[in-house]
């Protein structure tokens, strides 16, 4: 028999406080009391703050936007887990009642050199931007709408293509990557187009100019050990990892075997 829910929870929450990149860090133990088993992580740490706000203290700092599993900025370590113990789900899905009464929970940034820490909970995923300007984009003309809807896609394409494109950049596969590596989500940007009619006359530059950017801006290499499709909160399949890495030596082959006067490569 399935133990009922307990009307409410009181848990302790030990958050990483630091005030800024350069300042020192640690843990501080807070008090969650009497919570309602249905609030969602994000408004238990509302909740906190604003018991913070009473006392004069300063609150924790935490990033959200949508509060909807959309936009990926809540992201945080939750007992040693991004997003916290659910799966196929953001911090802002993550609810109370995912926790026992009298539990102490963890929470911290997600940490990884490419994601430098900005202020307790916060970090600074700007790396993931800087890939998507260097090639996560189709830039030729594909006309409007009643040319792309001329164009026929297998089906089994699109629904790739679809899979790829949920990707919500929220950084997971990164900090639960041994090695920090961003493979998982410069894969899902790269199929998300590359599977598409409209995406192949830039095919080649892409995935060149996005796994150089990846690479330069430090993250890891990966090692296979599928983490990162573990931890995603939209379940993308490590499987776009392996179509770009074929899509990436393709690419470099052809760049190394075209006259230097040719223009953009295409993606044969």
């Amino acid at each position: 028999m399935v133990a009922a829910t307990p009307s409410t929870i009181s848990v302790t929450l030990r958050v990483w406080r630091q005030a800024g990149p350069d300042q020192p860090g640690r843990f501080v133990d807070y008090a969650a009391k009497d919570l309602s088993p249905n609030m969602s992580f994000l408004e238990m740490l509302d909740v906190v703050n604003d018991e913070l706000t009473l006392k004069g203290e300063e609150p924790i700092a935490f990033a959200h936007d949508c509060r909807e599993g959309i936009c990926g900025t809540c992201s945080c370590m939750i007992n040693g887990k991004p997003h916290g113990p659910g799966h196929g789900i953001a911090t802002c899905q993550t609810y109370v009642r995912s926790f026992a009464d009298g539990d102490t929970i963890v929470v911290e940034p997600f940490r990884a050199r490419a994601f430098p820490l900005v202020k307790d909970l916060v970090i600074d995923r700007s790396a993931f931007d800087r890939i998507i300007q260097a090639g996560g984009f189709i830039s030729v003309r594909t006309g409007a709408a009643p040319d792309a809807n001329s164009i026929p896609v297998p089906k089994a394409d699109a629904d790739l293509a679809m899979d790829a494109a949920a990707c919500i950049g929220c950084g997971a596969c990164v900090a639960a990557c041994k090695n920090a590596s961003a493979m998982l989500f410069v894969a899902a940007k790269v199929s998300q187009l590359g599977l598409l009619p409209q995406g192949q006359p830039e095919r080649d530059q892409r995935v060149l100019a996005m796994v150089g950017t990846m690479d330069a801006l430090g993250f890891g290499n990966c090692t296979n050990q599928y983490e990162c499709s573990a931890a995603c909160p939209k379940s993308i399949s490590h499987d776009f990892i392996a179509r770009m890495n074929r899509d990436y030596l393709k690419a470099s082959v052809r760049t190394a075997l075209k006259p230097a006067s040719a223009g953009g490569g295409g993606a044969g």
